[in-house]
């Protein structure tokens, strides 16, 4: 993984190029612009501070800068709340006992494991790094069986990236291998020191093209809610509706909770699987 100020360096890089100046209700000039977006002197009187403050802050020169200025520069480069949150872990990183913290073991209380195989539809719990930490019956079934894998390849990014199979099952499976990019993403600027994370981040950039091309465009997600479409090998297609629950007491563990419309069709081979499953 790349430090920290080069993250930094490169995401703000990223925003600027992304937003054109008519679009923040800048002339364009003459046309002859050496970079798309916008420049940084631009970017800097958007934002309210001096061009030489912010190209130290985007050079990683600037050893502290004020939560009110990073506010500013998120709102001009138009910023939605996952990205503001990634610049803030990147230009102010967490002190080195919270990322010691976030080093430790990750483990799913019995009484989630308990609430998980209770569930009648599909669920599972996500950790840092999209490690999978549990999954029930259903989302076995839907999924994969992740309990059989070795437990280093429980992992939800490895999964869509290096298992053919996933192409097959996601019909948007390009949207979907994005978003795990960008989760993985904005993982990494709060976890900088995670080693298990710069090694797997570093296997898929090798192993997969796509993960290599789209980890350059610095895009950043929090999954909530939304819904996915599947074509399943036993019982065909399926759209289903997701809602990602953070656990109390466990930040870094997410609970997804997968369900069908009553009465239609993805509920009826939702119930075939089901009865499949058994």
């Amino acid at each position: 993984m790349t430090t920290t100020k080069q993250e930094l360096r490169e995401f703000l890089r990223s925003r600027r190029a992304r937003l054109a100046p008519e679009a923040v209700g800048l002339d364009r000039g003459d046309g002859h612009r050496r970079v798309p977006g916008l420049r940084r002197e631009e970017l800097a009187r958007l934002a309210g501070v001096s061009v030489d403050y912010y190209v130290r802050l985007e050079q990683g020169r600037n050893a502290s800068v004020s939560a009110s200025v990073l506010d500013a520069i998120a709102r001009a480069l138009r910023l939605d709340e996952h990205e503001r949150a990634h610049l803030f872990d990147l230009a102010k990183p967490a002190p080195q006992t919270a990322r010691r913290r976030a080093s430790r073991p990750q483990r799913v209380r019995p009484g989630v494991r308990l609430l998980l195989d209770t569930l009648p539809t599909p669920a599972f719990v996500l950790g840092r790094r999209l490690d999978i930490l549990a999954t029930n019956r259903m989302a076995r079934a839907l999924l994969c069986d992740f309990d059989a894998l070795p437990p280093a390849a429980r992992n939800h990014a490895r999964w869509i990236f290096l298992d053919p199979a996933t192409r097959e099952l996601y019909v948007d499976w390009e949207t979907i291998a994005r978003e795990n990019v960008a989760m993985l993403r904005l993982d990494a600027g709060a976890n900088p020191d995670d080693q298990e994370l710069s090694a797997l981040i570093g296997e898929l950039t090798i192993k997969s093209p796509e993960f290599a091309g789209w980890w350059t465009r610095h895009e950043v997600l929090r999954r909530s809610h939304g819904t996915k479409r599947y074509h399943h090998p036993v019982v065909g297609p399926l759209t289903i509706s997701y809602e990602a629950l953070p656990l109390p007491d466990d930040p870094d563990q997410t609970l997804f909770v997968y369900s069908a419309e009553p009465g239609s069709p993805s509920a009826e081979a939702l119930a075939l699987l089901g009865d499949w499953s058994l």
